[in-house]
């Protein structure tokens, strides 16, 4: 495999206007993150200290999806932003005002990622993301169908970034298990549970849009050059795309109970763990 370090070749310029990864989005908040859980094993290129029984890694990340929404009809407070709260109360307190949890690991600029991880990420993240784009084609659920071409989908976009790998002779891998538990996790949510995969669903593309691209702007600092990914590329103004879905997700979620609404507030934490399984492949 050559190494990641040395990818210098360009992707065909695309003229359909793009935000790119350093483009600021409407709203910002302060940072926020993700947390991972790893054990004491060590991995490739990171100075790991003494052993201990579990230890935190946390990738902080710029929260810029994650304004406020505006208030919903009749001046009630939006879904979407109950989920953002929740949401942020995950992070940590010097990276989200929300954030109720301590700092435990370093900042990920200090992180070291691997070109094999950083692949093992991009194809298990394609598989979660094109996993979550067939479920709304297919719409079980009928109102799953509001959220089709969103112009979030990410799929396309990894399957052109694997193969600009392949064509700097890297060894592109098979999905593994963070990717395809996730998927089928997804997937049984989908069909039995709606509200809890919506959840997901939520966390996945709007995290992306916020820690996601922080997290892959440091990676290419380190392993590639500075490259920008598509992965990290939207056709259009994001803002706008994140706002599109902001107001579906009201939109469906002013038709479920309380106790609907509080049950897919309760997967949030199930959500983070299983992206957390995927970013940790990064450092491995």
């Amino acid at each position: 495999m050559a190494p990641a370090s040395s990818a210098s070749a360009s992707l065909t310029t695309i003229t359909t206007p793009r935000v790119s990864a350093s483009a600021a989005a409407a709203g910002r908040t302060k940072s926020g993150a993700l947390s991972l859980t790893t054990g004491p094993r060590r991995a490739p290129g990171i100075c790991a200290a003494s052993p201990q029984p579990r230890r935190r890694m946390v990738a902080a990340a710029a929260a810029t999806e994650m304004a406020p929404a505006a208030r919903g009809e009749g001046g009630g407070k939006p879904f979407v932003e109950e989920m953002r709260a929740v949401a942020m109360r995950l992070h940590t307190k010097d990276q989200a005002r929300e954030g109720e949890k301590e700092p435990q690991a370093p900042p990920v600029n200090r992180w070291e990622p691997t070109a094999e991880g950083y692949l093992r990420f991009l194809v298990d993240s394609r598989l979660v993301f094109q996993t979550l784009e067939d479920i709304v084609d297919r719409a079980a659920v009928p109102w799953y169908a509001e959220f089709r071409n969103t112009g979030l989908e990410r799929s396309e976009a990894l399957k052109k970034d694997l193969e600009w790998f392949s064509e700097q002779g890297h060894t592109i891998p098979e999905p593994s298990a963070p990717g395809t538990t996730y998927a089928s996790y997804l997937e049984e949510l989908s069909e039995k549970d709606p509200q809890a995969f919506i959840c997901h669903f939520y966390n996945v593309y709007f995290a992306h849009t916020a820690g996601g691209r922080m997290i892959g702007k440091k990676v290419a600092e380190k392993i590639l050059n500075k490259k920008e990914l598509e992965f990290y590329q939207w056709e259009g103004t994001l803002s706008q795309l994140l706002q599109n879905v902001r107001s579906k997700l009201n939109q469906v979620a002013s038709n479920w109970s309380r106790e609907e609404k509080n049950h897919c507030l309760e997967e949030t934490e199930k959500s983070f763990a299983y992206s957390g399984d995927l970013l940790r492949q990064i450092f491995t």
